[in-house]
Order: structure tokens, then sequence, then C-alpha cells
């Protein structure tokens, strides 16, 4: 392994404990006791939780904005396959060549989705009275990702820089709203124990 290997697993090693940690504090948290009586199963509820309520059919912001929410779905699609091909280039496993240009165009994708999204978060004034730095940095990070994924698909010798975004990537994670790669799951598994238990979720 090269220098640039080391600082991408070391930074993953860093990302990975402070998430963890993260993830043991909403743990402790949520460590205590309900005293209503349960009227519903929240096990029920936690696919409506995770799926049915994020459809734009029932998510007001989602069917008010489609064009955005369509991009947002490009963009962490491109982001999960982009962690993906992270641990495949890291070991060194070799990818197919027929796959090499539709896992490019689905980085190019979400790249430009996500280029969309930080065009429109800077344009549209309620918007940017709304942001912080930390929304335009998360964004830029990943979105550079992205095309860095795709270009070192086909161009082998930018693997150094590849590496050296990841890194800094990995490294902002634990900092900012990215780490929401957390707390979204906490926070739809609380809504889902909470209105199953109630018997709201899944509606009737």
């Amino acid at each position: 392994m090269d220098w640039y290997h080391w600082m991408a697993i070391a930074a993953l090693l860093l990302c990975l404990t402070s998430l963890s940690l993260h993830l043991l504090r909403l743990l402790r948290l949520n460590n205590h006791r309900d005293f209503s009586t349960p009227t519903g199963k929240p096990l029920v509820a936690m696919p409506y939780a995770f799926i049915g309520a994020m459809s734009p059919t029932k998510k007001e912001s989602a069917y008010l904005h489609l064009p955005t929410y369509i991009g947002g779905l490009l963009f962490h699609i491109g982001t999960f396959l982009g962690i993906a091909l992270f641990f495949v280039f890291l070991f060194g496993i070799e990818i197919f060549q027929w796959l090499l240009w539709p896992l490019a165009l689905i980085m190019v994708m979400g790249s430009v989705s996500g280029a969309a999204i930080l065009v429109k978060r800077m344009v549209k004034p309620q918007m940017r009275s709304l942001s912080n730095p930390d929304d335009y940095i998360s964004n830029l990070l990943v979105t550079i990702f992205q095309l860095a994924t795709a270009a070192v698909l086909f161009w082998p010798q930018v693997f150094p820089v590849y590496f050296v975004l990841t890194a800094l990537l990995l490294l902002y994670i634990p900092l900012g709203k990215l780490k929401h790669a957390i707390y979204f799951f906490a926070a739809r598994y609380q809504l889902g124990y909470f209105f199953g238990r109630r018997s709201v979720w899944p509606p009737r």
C-alpha cells in the first residue's frame, strides 16, 4: 500500500470511532421508560417510517419540491455507491470493464445533482438565509468526492488525489451535518417507535 492508502485508512478509522461515540450517546439518551399504554406495535411501523413516510406522496417538503427531491435521491445514491467503490479501490478489487461506464454515469449524475442543489442553496434567498458554512462545505466535499470517484474509474493515475480527497471527507463527516448518516436512522427509528406504539403509523 502507498502513503495515500494509509492516509485514507487512518481517516476511516477516526471517522468510524467518532460516529460510534455519537451512536453510543444516542443509545444512552434513549434509555428512558415510556409509561403510556401501547395501542399498537412499533415494529409494524418501522417499514413505513423508513420508506412510506419518506415518499413524495406523504412528505410535504418532497412533493412541493419534486425536482430537488429527485436530485437529492440521485445525490445520495451516488454517495452510497461512492462509499462502496472506496472499499473496492482500497482493497484493490478489480472492476469488470463493462461496469465502468454505468458506475461513472451514476457518479456523474449524483455529482451534478449535488452541484445543482448547492447552486439552488446559494441563489434562493430563503435557503441562503437558513444556510451556514457547514451546508456548503458538506455539499462541496461530497460532490467533489463523487467526481473524483468517476474520474479514477478511468484514470488510475488520479488515485493519490482521490484518496486524499476521500480522507478529507471522512475526517469532516463527524464534524458537520454529514453525521446525519447516523442521526437519520436514529430519528426515523424513534418516529417509527413513537407513532407505531400509539397505532398512528402505518396509517390505515
